[in-house]
């Protein structure tokens, strides 16, 4: 799968962004693919839980940016939404216990996605941060919604509009991350909670799972509202002027 690597052990697949020469920033490929392999464990009995992580002490750097710019500026965004937003259903649609393992950055939709996970472990180096705000963008991946819940409406604002970044030990006190581990430890760490998971009653699990996680109906409309607003920013001359100031910063 280019550069994503998923793997199946014993009853845990573990999905792995692999692409390091980018920070493992997220390509219409790797949606696609991460996508992919969530669904086709929604109805394998064998797998019981999922594990996303990263390699190369980095999770990921977010969207790809060379895609935004080339979306923002072309009217043709269509397409890397589509992907996007279908990695998004795939989460809000999945039934397994889903558990993320955290070195490096997490930056933009790689901090959005933990809030639909269940349980998130950090390496102590980890740093979480949404600069949407700072790209004349809007939060994405129903973090609208599920930020506020999780960790307060005064820490959603800090991070989702103010574009303020949270470390590991930070993020655990705010309680999106249950645990902070040594760097490079994470995703051994998450097997370990991931194997805890594949003890219990599976029926009892994705009951409980269900109870407490708001109907995914609830969040489809969330995303849905923030997709149409993010393309529309995306292609706003405050989103391209500040991306185009972004790539200009890079190449000095």
């Amino acid at each position: 799968m280019g550069h994503l690597l998923v793997s199946d052990n014993d009853a845990i697949r573990v999905i792995t962004l692999q692409r390091p020469e980018k920070k493992n920033a997220i390509t219409r490929d790797m949606y696609r693919a991460m996508s992919g392999a969530i669904d086709s464990a929604q109805n394998d009995p064998v797998i019981r839980c999922i594990v996303i992580t990263g390699n190369s002490g980095v999770f990921t750097a977010g969207n790809d940016l060379d895609d935004f710019l080339k979306d923002g500026t072309s009217g043709g965004g269509d397409e890397r939404a589509s992907d996007a937003v279908k990695f998004l259903y795939s989460l809000v649609q999945n039934t397994k216990p889903l558990i993320a393992a955290v070195d490096g950055i997490a930056v933009g939709i790689g901090t959005t996605m933990l809030f639909h996970c269940d349980y998130v472990l950090a390496g102590s180096s980890a740093t979480f941060s949404t600069p949407f705000i700072h790209l004349g963008l809007v939060p994405e991946g129903a973090s609208s919604l599920l930020a506020p819940q999780s960790i307060g409406y005064q820490r959603a604002f800090a991070m989702l509009v103010m574009g303020r970044t949270l470390n590991a030990n930070e993020a655990r006190e705010a309680g999106f991350v249950n645990t902070v581990v040594a760097p490079g430890e994470a995703a051994a760490e998450a097997e370990k909670i991931a194997r805890e998971i594949c003890t219990l009653p599976a029926e009892a699990v994705a009951l409980s799972r269900k109870l407490l996680k708001p109907p995914p109906e609830e969040l489809t409309r969330r995303i849905d509202l923030e997709s149409r607003l993010f393309g529309e920013r995306l292609r706003s001359e405050e989103a391209i002027a500040a991306f185009q100031a972004f790539f200009a910063r890079k190449k000095r």
